[in-house]
């Protein structure tokens, strides 16, 4: 667990490097940049790591209900991570969308993964993300909104979404993961 968890540590440090102090990373320059990319690689290595070490305790198991729901949210998650990107409508809406899909992936998986380890990981990386929206908002200030977009830029988005899903349903599949409740 203290694998996970230092992990976290990294990660969150590594990405709040630049908003937290700025001066000091930009003393830094390229390499400030490496120094950033080393951290959030060893951090991603110590969560992988610790969750595959983790010892399983079992805390709660939710209905079958909850795998749909999980599996809805996750194709909403993959939308809002590349959203952002696309000019489309829903980039107009939401400040954040890519932090907003980590938080709605993290609740995806905390639903249905009833142990300490994966409350641990993605409730972390959901917490680092709330945290990451609160210091951006506050470095920045008040937001303005980028143009308004077509819906087909988000139609665009949400056909690459469903493709993405796909195909991370099926390299969990692949790994023995369960990804629907009879499956478990």
């Amino acid at each position: 667990m203290a694998w996970i968890i230092l992990g976290i540590l990294l990660w969150t440090g590594a990405h709040l490097f630049k908003r937290v102090l700025p001066k000091q990373r930009e003393v830094l320059g390229n390499k400030g940049k490496a120094l950033v990319a080393i951290l959030i690689l060893l951090g991603i290595g110590l969560m992988f790591i610790g969750y595959g070490d983790a010892e399983y305790v079992q805390l709660y198991d939710l209905p079958i209900w909850a795998w749909y729901l999980n599996n809805i949210l996750m194709l909403v998650a993959i939308f809002m991570m590349d959203v952002g990107r696309a000019n489309g409508v829903t980039r107009t809406k939401i400040r954040h969308p890519m932090l907003l899909g980590v938080i709605i992936w993290a609740t995806a998986h905390v639903l249905v993964n009833g142990d300490l380890a994966s409350l641990v990981l993605f409730g972390g990386l959901g917490l680092w993300s709330l945290l990451e929206m609160s210091v951006i908002n506050r470095a920045e200030g008040p937001w303005q909104p980028p143009a308004r977009g077509s819906f087909r830029g988000d139609v665009k988005i949400a056909l690459a979404a469903a493709v993405i899903y796909a195909i991370i349903v099926g390299i969990h599949l692949w790994l023995g993961y369960a990804v629907i409740a009879f499956m478990r």
